[in-house]
């Protein structure tokens, strides 16, 4: 499938002469960084989205799972390579200090009124995926196939991709013969990185409930305090990857939010707790999946709880393992590109559910990264061995500088596609 004959020297023409004027683009940027949206939500974004595929001239599917959308250019025979952006933000409130720093308020699913941040990115992917478009759409005299490119929803919540899936994506759209993503990541802007094999974690997400017996908080002996199960229960968790999975494999167990009660003198009736757990093998997350079910029913009868406990298992999406042949094709075109900026990097335990978009029909799949922080801010932290303290994603003060950020994901995008669509 990689298109054979093709140098680095080639592609470098084509994107150089190809690649679209990126001042708007980098007008769309502030604009969607300043303007986000939640997971499911995404109704501005992908009507940027549409608009702008259309006017190229693809052939645009929307609604798809939501606010998903799918624009096919067909150019003639050849692979169907299908690229994807995800579009939705984090309920998170922004402290990066921008002058294009989100300062929106949105309600959640739920009704709850909640900050809203571009913190994982998902502005700069929208962004460069739209102008690879217009590059590649430049570019037509080069190559033949068929090009997708796919705008998802809710991504941060590992649910859009099987929204899209579910709602019959591959009926609309041609199957893709390779599927390739990107991410912006704590690295050194103008810097890309791409690895076979492990790439991102499996996640799995659990709901739970701790039922217990409230009553006045200055007579705990006529209660069963569900507080303290809860605390037990953290704590106990945590042995799980110390104790129970082998050194050398990895696996993370976090409790991210803990609810009961509202005031000092009340014992609840009820905690609810809100686990994510993190892990590559599916025999180790097999392993910790029971655990959790198995510590968590066991403290609640150590306390003498009034009911079991709701375990209610909210959302799985497998780990990202990169396709070999796939990389070794991306990483000659890359490395002729790129060169020095071609760089190593490691797994992350971050996850994603890109996977699914490839795997369900079978297809080879790879993503790759490309940094966004500035590059005397990296190299200063690089030289005081500071880099763990650099905001990185999810944070409230993550913020990729524009350029060279986005001009290297425009590259590495349409440079990922031309590596797969036949060379006229």
């Amino acid at each position: 499938m990689q298109v054979k004959g093709t140098s680095g020297n080639d592609l470098q023409a084509i994107i150089n002469d190809c690649r679209p004027d990126l001042e708007p683009f980098e007008d769309l940027y502030r604009h969607l960084h300043s303007s986000p949206e939640l997971s499911f939500q995404e109704e501005k974004t992908s009507a940027i989205a549409i608009k702008h595929l259309k006017k190229l001239g693809f052939e645009v599917h929307t609604h798809i799972g939501g606010y998903g959308v799918a624009g096919v250019l067909r150019n003639g025979d050849g692979p169907t390579v299908l690229l994807r952006a995800d579009m939705d933000a984090l309920p998170l409130e922004e402290k990066t200090g921008l002058p294009y720093a989100s300062r929106k308020i949105v309600k959640d699913k739920d009704g709850a009124e909640k900050p809203a941040m571009h913190a994982c990115g998902h502005d700069t992917h929208v962004t460069s995926l739209m102008a690879g478009a217009e590059l590649l759409n430049a570019a037509r005299e080069h190559w033949t196939g068929t090009l997708i490119c796919v705008f998802q929803p809710a991504e941060e919540v590992l649910s859009g991709a099987k929204a899209m899936i579910k709602d019959g994506l591959y009926e609309k759209i041609p199957k893709p013969d390779v599927v390739l993503s990107q991410h912006v990541m704590r690295m050194k802007t103008g810097t890309v990185s791409i690895r076979s094999g492990r790439l991102l974690t499996a996640a799995d997400a659990f709901d739970v409930r701790i039922y217990g017996r409230g009553g006045h908080g200055s007579a705990p002996h006529t209660c069963i305090d569900p507080i303290v199960i809860g605390a037990t229960i953290i704590t106990r968790l945590q042995t799980i990857v110390s104790r129970e999975v082998a050194p050398g494999e990895m696996a993370v167990v976090s409790c991210g939010s803990i609810q009961a009660g509202h005031v000092a003198n009340i014992i609840p009736d009820q905690l609810d707790l809100k686990l994510s757990v993190r892990t590559y093998d599916p025999t180790v997350r097999e392993r910790v999946i029971s655990s959790i079910k198995r510590i968590i029913e066991g403290e609640c009868q150590a306390a003498g709880a009034v009911e079991k406990p709701r375990v209610e298992h909210i959302l799985s999406t497998p780990a990202t393992i990169n396709d070999e042949a796939t990389v070794e094709a991306l990483r000659a075109t890359f490395g002729s590109y790129f060169r020095e900026n071609l760089v190593d990097s490691e797994p992350a335990s971050a996850s994603e559910d890109f996977s699914l978009l490839a795997t369900t029909v079978g297809a080879p799949y790879v993503m790759w990264t490309y940094g966004g922080v500035d590059a005397k801010t990296w190299d200063e932290a690089v030289e005081k061995g500071a880099v763990d303290q650099l905001p990185n994603n999810h944070s409230p003060f993550f913020a990729p500088v524009i350029e060279p950020t986005l001009c290297t994901a425009v590259d590495a995008i349409a440079l990922g596609a031309l590596t797969f669509l036949k060379r006229k």
